[in-house]
């Protein structure tokens, strides 16, 4: 959808409140955002949206700023660190924090109050309480019922001058339709009597989101907004502000909710870790995830059968009128697969510094002996050795070493029954172990190679390599399932074979 009014420039918005880390639909969007404003060559803005004070967390903002810059979606205005680690601003159109524009929301308000848009609301908790159980035994739908209209001037300025407590209502006008035409959702239509008089100012003197959302996207220029789903509903309050300042409408577009497992409700924490942080905590790629979130709830149609798109791909195909409108199911299966693609295009070393931590992790909780009298290259040399045989079984970064224990433990338990190949005698499996001690006892350590061990093997296996290969195997590992003989010895090197070969021909 490329923008069609040459006289305005596309800017969009990321506006996250800062209660927690990154949702990974809030990487959805704003990876819509990017992608929407790069191929129109507008600018993406990241506005913090912390009105709602009580929620706020300690380094949300923190998180936020290290996520954006860890997929690679750098916002063109707004807060962001500087060379020192230091929270800035850029752009022409700040403050992007909004506990810092308070003095302009209230000069809104105030323009909303003398046009008599808005007025001064007194009711205490308990009596708004007790109406909507009135409302809502009589099953109307509960809207306030403003008793403070009827208010004089000088009885509200009385009661504010005695320090009485109070909000600031929109005054929401009747009988009228709102049409919202989404460039997702199409066009949607709402009746303003069963649009709430919505609080835009609450008693601590903050605004709330309602008014602070339009406010910010009219001076901060935003010509499209990208929001989830449960937004809509908002939405005709919000067109109901901007007509009441005589402002221009942005162009809205309601993203489908992200699904948990049962595809029926929302995704929550109840269904899993659903922050970026864990899934990249879970050993997931960032160019998998990035590819991953793109198509919940979007593909570019037209009978593409490509899966895997770089940003700058994305940037060319992406088009908002091909967001869907149902619902996506966040599918970790498929997750997986898309990682593992990933996982297997890496070189050995771009595996090896991208995995190098949770593979270290895994081998210190769960074989704390293993290589404790290595030097550092040596072990480097058969961690990259581990890493490579591991690559293309591997889905997430976080299961190195997991399915590899006879890489890690000196002694592993071996059974008789195991070494023989199908109906093989214990004299036929014994003689195998026999040959493959001989054969690789007489490998020197300059041929002990990936691509020599297999040749040898392969060779020494012939026709009949289950007889030969499975006995090696077993010997070896311990297991049933493994990689490949050729490859445990590579790892293991010659001393560990051997002496595992020998206590194979004792049993």
């Amino acid at each position: 959808m490329k923008n069609t009014d040459t006289d305005k420039s596309v800017r969009v918005r990321m506006a996250p409140s800062p209660t927690g880390m990154m949702h990974i639909g809030t990487l959805r969007t704003v990876l819509y955002d990017y992608l929407f404003a790069k191929q129109n060559g507008g600018s993406l803005v990241l506005r913090v949206e912390d009105t709602d004070q009580s929620r706020e967390v300690d380094g949300a903002v923190e998180n936020l700023l290290t996520m954006l810059s860890w997929a690679g979606l750098e916002p063109d205005e707004g807060p962001r660190f500087d060379e020192g680690g230091k929270i800035v601003e850029i752009g022409t159109y700040g403050p992007y924090t909004q506990s810092q524009r308070l003095d302009i929301y209230r000069d809104h308000i105030q323009k909303l109050i003398d046009s008599d848009h808005a007025y001064y609301c007194f009711c205490s908790a308990e009596r708004l309480d007790e109406m909507r159980t009135v409302q809502q035994k009589m099953k109307q739908p509960p809207m306030y019922d403003r008793t403070c209209t009827q208010l004089t001037g000088a009885e509200v300025q009385a009661r504010i001058s005695a320090g009485e407590k109070h909000v600031v209502r929109m005054r929401v006008p009747r009988g009228r339709e709102v049409v919202v035409d989404d460039v997702v959702r199409g066009r949607v239509s709402f009746s303003t009597d069963t649009v709430d008089d919505q609080v835009i100012m609450k008693s601590d003197g903050f605004p709330t989101y309602h008014l602070a959302v339009v406010v910010d996207d009219h001076l901060m220029r935003i010509s499209h907004i990208l929001r989830g789903e449960e937004w809509l509903p908002s939405t005709p309050k919000h067109i109901i502000l901007y007509d009441m300042f005589g402002w221009e409408i942005p162009v809205f577009a309601h993203l489908p909710l992200l699904l948990g497992p049962d595809g029926k409700k929302k995704l929550s924490k109840r269904d899993g870790d659903v922050s970026v942080e864990d899934f990249i905590r879970q050993g997931y790629l960032r160019e998998a995830i990035i590819n991953f979130v793109a198509f919940l709830g979007w593909n570019p149609g037209g009978g593409q059968t490509q899966e895997i798109y770089s940003i700058g791909e994305m940037q060319e195909i992406f088009r908002l009128e091909k967001v869907h409108k149902s619902g996506a199911i966040l599918d970790r299966v498929k997750l997986g697969k898309i990682n593992a693609r990933y996982i297997k295009s890496l070189s050995l070393d771009e595996l090896y510094d991208v995995g190098v931590e949770f593979f270290d992790a895994n081998v210190s909780e769960l074989y704390p002996e293993w290589s404790k009298d290595w030097t550092d290259s040596q072990r480097q040399e058969v961690t990259k050795r581990i890493m490579l045989i591991e690559q293309d079984r591997l889905e997430r970064l976080s299961d190195f070493a997991k399915e590899t224990p006879f890489f890690f433990q000196e002694n592993i338990d071996v059974s008789s029954g195991l070494l023989q190949w199908k109906d093989n005698s214990r004299e036929q499996t014994q003689e195998v172990l026999k040959r493959a001690h001989a054969l690789l006892a007489s490998v020197d350590d300059e041929s002990w190679t990936r691509a020599n061990l297999q040749e040898l093997l392969m060779q020494a296996a012939g026709e009949d390599r289950g007889s030969f290969l499975w006995p090696l195997r077993a010997a070896l590992t311990g297991q049933k399932k493994s990689p490949s003989p050729m490859d445990c010895a590579w790892v293991l090197g010659k001393e560990e074979v051997i002496k595992r070969l020998e206590n194979a021909s004792n049993l």
